[in-house]
């Protein structure tokens, strides 16, 4: 008999699948930071929003001078209003196309979308709850090209026909009376997550469309990976799948994205933990820092898929055999890093960068790279209270012959900020700032496994949930956003992270002292996000209408220096409360010099607007929309309804998918 799985307690301002609060070091938040900052540059302790003000006027010392050409962008369209209907809704002078939405298929015998679909069909169809992108141009094409994107996790109860009827909410799913999982709805469940690659081309009549090529190919939960750099091949990864530590399955909850110099693609592993179960009673350092605790469950209960098949298995990190290498123990240590996918090659076997660190990796960002220069490679680790990590290489960079290897040897570094708008990165390697054995840290490898707990020791600042970043490609400024932290108290303030009970979230830029390999660098507030009462741009003044907005998440600078900003309200408490003023999740386009924003696009019911890209001519947008209609509610689903049915409309269920907006004039698009 099949039955809905209950969740425990779930955190209610928590979107589904976030990590919850796992950092007990006592190390400064940036909150504290901000407050005192912000204090030295007001003369009278007035309210919140004065000393913000006061402190977002004065700019940075950000003197360097643009690059030769570049220059203001210009923002020209018309902003549009919040939106709160089912739909997507665009500027004037736009168009949207609607495209791959979850089942769209794209190799092998292209099996056709739907919710009876096997596992092994879904691994033959794009994957579900679509997130960060990007576009290959084949041979410098703009109107032919790799589309890769990130597929973050599933919403069970609309991915399995099994489940209709079935009292289930986001997070629920389908399982026997006693307890156990149908293996192929487990299967189908790890082949919707991972990576799509397939290849898109642009018709005469303006419409895109798939294209079977051999180049297209779905990376999942199953997919065979290769672990690369200090943490590959020691005991830390030790298990019976892989007992030299040399490999590992899947690729699971990948967030926003990276590009690296050399033209390969990086998928991020963010909220990996709650996957596994654990029924130890003692859980070291390497899973407890993660959020892995003892218990029964993970969060789709995939170890208890029946038949007992290894692949299933593995999400069980009890320690059940004699040694590491007859159980799983360790499998989640081979989670939590960034996964190197060469998507021009179907045979290649991903590769995980361990020293790019091991937590909740939102991204990755790189620096414009420089002939001779390392690579530098920025991400955030998307929790509450966690921190921002820079990866600078010990080779520098040739175009010739770089490739993947450069991630596996230099530095990894955490940011910490000052109260006087200076920072420094504070290195993770051995014997540097008290990571030594003596401090429990006895190589490389156990400080990448245990990054967090590196951070802890070293006296990183404690951030808001820092999610995607983006480089300006005119004064190498660097932008962080920092989407939200409601658990932070008046006391936890500080001059990085401003503001207790930080609902509405913010964005952070700074300037590095030199290159982008420096250890020094100044820092200031880009926008305060929230209302028209609490929002602030970059000059101190409250937002307009046109400007507000919630919780950023999504961000990418275009070429022309156009800042766009995508928006995660949790489906928690979107369109209610204080959040009902924000509409529906959306995405908005800032100009980094005069701090103007305006409202781009709004998306249907229930969704979050992530992932954006544009062609090499910036003529054609890609933009996902993921989990419409994640707000329907246990009881309407078991009644057979949803809040949303984007994007096919009628009684349909609703389907993440990606949308491909132009101009009807063919112009560049925000300009």
């Amino acid at each position: 008999m099949t039955k809905p799985h209950l969740p425990g307690h779930v955190d209610p301002i928590l979107a589904a699948g976030d990590e919850p609060t796992s950092n007990a070091s006592g190390n400064a938040y940036f909150g504290d930071i901000l407050e005192a900052r912000m204090s030295r540059r007001t003369l009278l302790r007035g309210s919140l929003a004065a000393a913000i003000a006061g402190a977002m006027a004065t700019s940075l010392p950000f003197g360097r001078a643009l690059a030769a050409g570049s220059s203001s962008p210009s923002i020209g369209f018309k902003a549009i209003p919040i939106g709160t209907g089912d739909s997507v809704v665009v500027p004037e002078g736009y168009r949207v196309q609607t495209f791959i939405p979850w089942g769209t298929p794209i190799s092998g015998n292209m099996p056709a979308f739907s919710l009876d679909a096997s596992g092994e069909d879904q691994a033959h169809q794009i994957g579900s709850h679509h997130d960060g992108m990007h576009f290959f141009a084949i041979d410098g094409s703009s109107r032919d090209g790799l589309l890769v994107l990130n597929h973050e996790y599933v919403e069970p109860r609309f991915l399995h026909g099994a489940a209709a009827g079935l009292a289930l909410d986001a997070d629920g799913f389908p399982q026997h009376e006693d307890g156990s999982r149908d293996a192929d709805q487990v299967r189908k469940e790890l082949n919707a997550h991972g990576v799509s690659v397939v290849r898109v081309r642009q018709g005469d009549d303006g419409q895109w469309q798939v294209v079977e090529d051999r180049l297209n190919r779905r990376v999942t939960g199953l997919t065979p990976m290769q672990l690369a750099g200090p943490v590959a091949g020691t005991e830390h990864v030790v298990t019976k799948y892989s007992p030299d530590g040399s490999m590992t399955r899947g690729t699971l909850n990948n967030c926003a994205h990276g590009v690296t110099p050399w033209n390969t693609y990086l998928a991020a592993e963010e909220n990996w933990a709650g996957y596994f179960a654990n029924e130890d009673v003692e859980i070291d350092r390497r899973q407890s820092r993660y959020g892995i605790e003892t218990r029964a469950e993970g969060r789709y209960q995939w170890h208890r898929a029946q038949g007992g098949a290894d692949e299933f298995v593995r999400f069980d990190a009890t320690s059940r055999g004699a040694s590491p290498s007859e159980d799983y123990r360790n499998e989640p240590h081979a989670f939590g890093y960034m996964v190197e996918i060469d998507p021009f090659d179907p045979e290649s076997t991903p590769v995980k960068r361990t020293h790019l660190g091991r937590f909740a990796h939102e991204g990755v960002i790189f620096a414009p790279a420089v002939e001779g220069q390392p690579v530098v490679a920025y991400s955030g680790d998307d929790a509450r209270f966690e921190y921002i990590y820079k990866f600078v290489s010990a080779r520098p960079y040739q175009a010739a012959s770089a490739d993947g290897s450069l991630l596996d040897e230099g530095t990894l570094y955490v940011a910490r900020f000052n109260d006087d708008g200076s920072g420094e990165w504070l290195a993770l390697a051995p014997g540097q700032n008290g990571l030594t054995p003596e401090n429990g840290f006895a190589d490389l490898a156990d400080i990448l496994v245990n990054t967090r707990s590196a951070a802890d020791h070293v006296g990183a600042t404690k951030m808001d949930r820092p999610e995607w970043g983006a480089v300006d490609p005119a004064n190498g400024q660097v932008y962080f956003t920092l989407t939200n932290n409601t658990r932070r108290s008046e006391e936890q303030v500080d001059a990085a992270n401003p503001r207790a009970e930080n609902h509405f979230g913010h964005i952070i830029r700074w300037q590095e002292d030199g290159t982008h390999a420096a250890e020094r660098f100044e820092w200031d507030i880009f926008v305060l996000a929230g209302d028209q009462e609490s929002g602030r741009d970059m000059a101190g003044e409250p937002l307009g209408q046109e400007a507000i907005f919630a919780s950023p998440d999504g961000l990418w600078i275009d070429p022309d220096r156009r800042v766009w900003i995508q928006t995660d309200i949790s489906e928690s408490v979107m369109n209610t409360g204080i959040h009902e003023v924000f509409g529906n999740n959306q995405m908005l386009v800032a100009n980094p010099e005069t701090g103007e924003i305006r409202r781009f696009l709004t998306g249907p019911i229930g969704q979050e607007i992530t992932g954006v890209i544009t062609t090499p001519d910036q003529r054609t947008m890609f933009v996902n929309v993921q989990h419409p209609g994640a707000t329907t509610s246990t009881e309407a689903f078991a009644a057979g309804e949803s809040v949303s049915h984007w994007p096919d409309g009628g009684s349909a269920i609703p389907r993440s998918a990606t949308l491909v907006i132009t101009r009807e004039d063919g112009g560049i698009i925000g300009a």
